[in-house]
C-alpha cells in the first residue's frame, strides 16, 4: 500500500486536542451596560492581530493547539502529550486483564511489518483517539501495537516489557525510550529502531507516532534532542523464526527480514539469496570472474578493479555504460581504462539518482550499483 503524497487535515472544529476543545467553548457575553459592542470588537481584533505578529508563522497558523511535538525534525519538540496506561479501545473497551501482564511472543519481522501498517495508513496523532486495531494513537500506543502488547502502555510502563541493551546491540524492532518521570508530558517519547542507515551508525531509520501522523525517516542517534535521555530497549518476547528444513535435509537459517539489510547495504539479499549460502547449495563464483549473471547483466568483477590507480577494461566498460545512462558530463575526454576522479563522480551521481543517501553513495561501484547500471 502506497502512502498518499498529500494529507487531509480535519477542520479545527473536529479536533479533540485540549487547545481546540477550549477554543470551541462559547465566549462569555459582555456584561450589559459596559462599553459598546462595536468598539469592543475592534479592540479584540486589534489585540489578536498584535498577538499573532509576535509569534512564529507556524504557531500563527494553528492558534489554540496544545504544544504537541512538531513534525519537523530538530525543532525543539516542546511537549509530547500521551494517554495513560489503558485497555485496548480505551476505557470503554475490554478490561485491562490481570496485574501480571503476559508478554506475547513475536518476531522482529512482525514488529517492523506492524509498524509499517500505521506509516502506510498515516494514522493521525492523538492522545485520546484509538485506531481500528484498538491501540491509542500516540507514541506509546504505537509501540504497544508494534510489539503486540495486550494493552495500551505509556512511556512509564513500556520498560517492564523490555530489557536494556547497548547501542551496539540494537536491531530492528528494538526501541529508544525517553521517560521523564518529573513531567511525563514534557519531552517523554519513544520510537522504534528500524536499522542503521549507514556504516557509521550515526543515523538510523525511526518509526514513530508524532504529529501530524505516523512517519518513518532517517534520524540521528539517539534522537533529535534530549540525546542523553534515550535508552535502548529490547522486547522480552522477541523470538527467532524456526529454521526450515530443505530437500537435502539441512536446515536453512531463518531469513531475518529485509529490515536487517536496509539502506547502506550495497546488494540487499532477499529470501532466496539467503537460503543458498545458509544451506550450502550456493555456488562460489569468486571475485573477478566477469561471467554473465542469470538476469543478463555482466557479472560484477569485484571492487578491487575500481580503486585509485587501477587500470583495466572493466573501468572502460563502466565508463561507457555511465555515458549511455546520461552521466557522461563528468568526462572531459571520454571514459578510459584508468580509474580516476571522473569515474568516481559519475558513479556517485548515478547512486544518488537511485535515491540512495549516506554511506550508500561512495562513488565506487558495488554489486548492486553494477546491476542497476547494466540492467
Amino acid at each position: 500500500m502506497t502512502a498518499p503524497v498529500f494529507e487531509d487535515v480535519d477542520p479545527a472544529s473536529d479536533c479533540d486536542c485540549p487547545g481546540c476543545v477550549h477554543g470551541r467553548r462559547p465566549a462569555p457575553r459582555p456584561l450589559p451596560g459596559r462599553g459598546r459592542p462595536a468598539a469592543r470588537g475592534v479592540v479584540v481584533v486589534a489585540a489578536a492581530t498584535a498577538a499573532l505578529a509576535t509569534v512564529p508563522p507556524a504557531a500563527a497558523l494553528a492558534p489554540g493547539h496544545s504544544p504537541h511535538r512538531q513534525a519537523l525534525p530538530g525543532d525543539g519538540e516542546p511537549d509530547t502529550p500521551q494517554g495513560a496506561k489503558a485497555p485496548l479501545h480505551g476505557s470503554a473497551g475490554r478490561p485491562g486483564g490481570p496485574a501480571t501482564v503476559p508478554i506475547p511472543a513475536t518476531t522482529r519481522t512482525q514488529i517492523i511489518n506492524r509498524a509499517k501498517v500505521w506509516v502506510a495508513a498515516q494514522v493521525p496523532y492523538s492522545m485520546y483517539a484509538f485506531w481500528s486495531d484498538g491501540y491509542r494513537q500516540d507514541c506509546s500506543g504505537y509501540v504497544s501495537m508494534a510489539w503486540g502488547l495486550p494493552n495500551n502502555e505509556w512511556t512509564g510502563s513500556l520498560g517492564q516489557f523490555g530489557v536494556k541493551i547497548t547501542k551496539e546491540e540494537l536491531q530492528p524492532g528494538d526501541i529508544l525510550l525517553y521517560h521523564n518521570p518529573d513531567n511525563p508530558e514534557k519531552g517523554s517519547h519513544v520510537v522504534i529502531f528500524g536499522g542503521w542507515t549507514d556504516h557509521t551508525h550515526t543515523y538510523y531509520t525511526a518509526y514513530e507516532q508524532t504529529p501530524p501522523h505516523t512517519r518513518r525517516q532517517a534520524t540521528p542517534y539517539p534522537y533529535w534532542s534530549h540525546a542523553d535521555k534515550y535508552v535502548p530497549y529490547r522486547y522480552k518476547g522477541v523470538t527467532k523464526a524456526a529454521a526450515q528444513p530443505t530437500a537435502g535435509g539441512k536446515a536453512a537459517a531463518a531469513y531475518p527480514g529485509a529490515a536487517y539489510f536496509g539502506p547502506g547495504a550495497d546488494g540487499i539479499p532477499g529470501r532466496r539469496t539467503w537460503q543458498l549460502p545458509s544451506t550450502g547449495r550456493g555456488k562460489d563464483i569468486g571475485p573477478g570472474t566477469g561471467a554473465p549473471a542469470s538476469h543478463g547483466v555482466p557479472g560484477y568483477p569485484g571492487r578491487q578493479y575500481f580503486r585509485p590507480g587501477a587500470t583495466n577494461d572493466h573501468v572502460t566498460r563502466l565508463g561507457a555504460q555511465l555515458v549511455r545512462k546520461g552521466f557522461g558530463r563528468f568526462y572531459a575526454l571520454g571514459p578510459g581504462p584508468h580509474w580516476g576522479d571522473s569515474d568516481r563522480r559519475a558513479v556517485e551521481a548515478f547512486q544518488r539518482a537511485q535515491g540512495w543517501r549516506g554511506g550508500a553513495v561512495d562513488g565506487y561501484p558495488g554489486p548492486e550499483t553494477w546491476r542497476r547500471l547494466f540492467a
